[in-house]
C-alpha cells in the first residue's frame, strides 16, 4: 500500500480520498476549510494535515481535486517545495491544458511525475468508486498511478501526453452541452403539445436518441428537480476553459458557445446552484422566448 496525500476535499474529493484509505493506502488529507479535512479523518482511516505542504511531505502519490486553474496553482506553489524526486502527482482538477503543461515541467525539474486527470462520473460516481478518468502525462508516471486510481476510477484512460486529459475533459464537456440543451428542447416541446413525457422517453429511449442524459435525467427533469449533481457554476467555468482552448486552437464551437450563453440565463435566473439538466427550466421563462 501506498503513502498518500489528497489535497481538496469537496463533494468529488472526499469519497476518493475515502475509497483510498479503504484500500488500505495511507492518506494524509488537507482541505483549505479545515474542519472538513478534520471530519474526513474522523470518518475515515487518516490523517488531517495542518497544511497543503505538510499533507505532501514524505508522500509517494499526490491527489489534488480543487476548482480551478488559480485554486491549482496557488496549492502547487504550496507543496512544490515539499516534492521529490519519484513523486507521482495526481490532479483530478478541470483545469487548463496550458496549466497542466507548466506543472509537468515544474514536477519534472524536480524529479516528479505530473498527471492531468480531470474525472467524469458526478459526486455519484465519486461515491460509487466508478469514475471515468482521462489523463495526460508520461507512461511511466501513468503506469504507476493507475493502480491507485482504480481504488475510485472506473474507466481510466491514457489519451497523451501533458495537457492531452484536459482537453479530452473539455471534448466531454462540449458533448454534454449539446446533449442537455437537446434533451431539454425535447422535453420542453412534449410538454407544449400536451404529449405524456413518460410515454414519449419510453417510445425514443431505446433507438438513436438515447443518452445517458435521457435515462437519468428526464424525469427530474420534468419533477423540476434540479438538485442532482454537477452545479451550473461549474459547468460554465468547465465551458469556459473549452472556448478558450477552442480559440487557442483555431476550433470552432458555435453550439457550445451558444449553450454557455444559456447557463448564463440560468445562472441569472437564480439557478447557479442549480445541476446542469436546469437548461430546461430557461426554456419555460420569458427569456427563452
Amino acid at each position: 500500500m501506498s503513502k498518500c496525500a489528497f489535497l481538496g476535499l469537496g463533494v468529488m474529493g472526499a469519497p476518493m480520498a475515502g475509497h483510498l484509505a479503504r484500500q488500505g493506502h495511507d492518506v494524509k488529507v488537507w482541505n483549505r476549510t479545515a474542519k472538513k479535512a478534520s471530519t474526513w479523518s474522523q470518518t475515515h482511516r487518516g490523517e488531517a494535515a495542518k497544511d497543503a505542504a505538510d499533507a505532501v511531505f514524505g508522500s509517494e502519490y499526490v491527489f489534488m481535486c480543487l476548482g480551478d486553474d488559480p485554486d491549482l496553482e496557488e496549492v502547487f506553489d504550496a507543496i512544490e517545495p515539499n516534492l521529490a524526486a519519484g513523486m507521482i502527482v495526481v490532479d483530478h482538477t478541470t483545469a487548463s491544458a496550458e496549466l497542466a503543461r507548466r506543472l509537468h515541467a515544474r514536477c519534472e525539474a524536480r524529479g516528479a511525475s505530473f498527471i492531468d486527470a480531470p474525472i467524469s462520473g458526478g459526486q455519484a460516481g465519486a461515491e460509487n468508486g466508478k469514475l471515468t478518468i482521462m489523463c495526460g502525462g508520461d507512461a511511466a508516471g501513468m503506469e504507476k498511478a493507475i493502480p491507485v486510481m482504480k481504488a475510485y476510477g472506473h474507466r481510466i484512460t491514457h489519451i497523451g501526453e501533458s495537457g492531452a486529459g484536459q482537453l479530452a475533459k473539455s471534448v466531454n464537456q462540449i458533448c454534454i452541452a449539446g446533449i442537455v440543451q437537446g434533451l431539454s428542447e425535447g422535453i420542453h416541446f412534449a410538454e407544449r403539445n400536451g404529449l405524456s413525457v413518460e410515454k414519449v422517453i419510453e417510445a425514443i429511449s431505446g433507438g438513436a436518441a438515447q443518452s445517458w442524459q435521457m435515462d437519468n435525467r428526464w424525469k427530474t427533469m420534468s419533477d423540476r428537480e434540479f438538485d442532482h449533481g454537477f452545479a451550473v457554476d461549474w459547468m460554465r467555468k468547465d465551458l469556459r476553459i473549452a472556448l478558450d482552448a477552442a480559440r487557442a486552437s483555431g476550433a470552432s464551437l458555435p453550439v457550445t458557445a451558444l449553450v454557455d450563453q444559456f447557463y448564463a440565463d440560468v445562472q441569472a435566473m437564480g439557478g447557479r446552484r442549480w445541476d446542469t439538466s436546469s437548461l430546461l427550466n430557461r426554456l419555460n421563462s420569458k427569456k427563452a422566448d
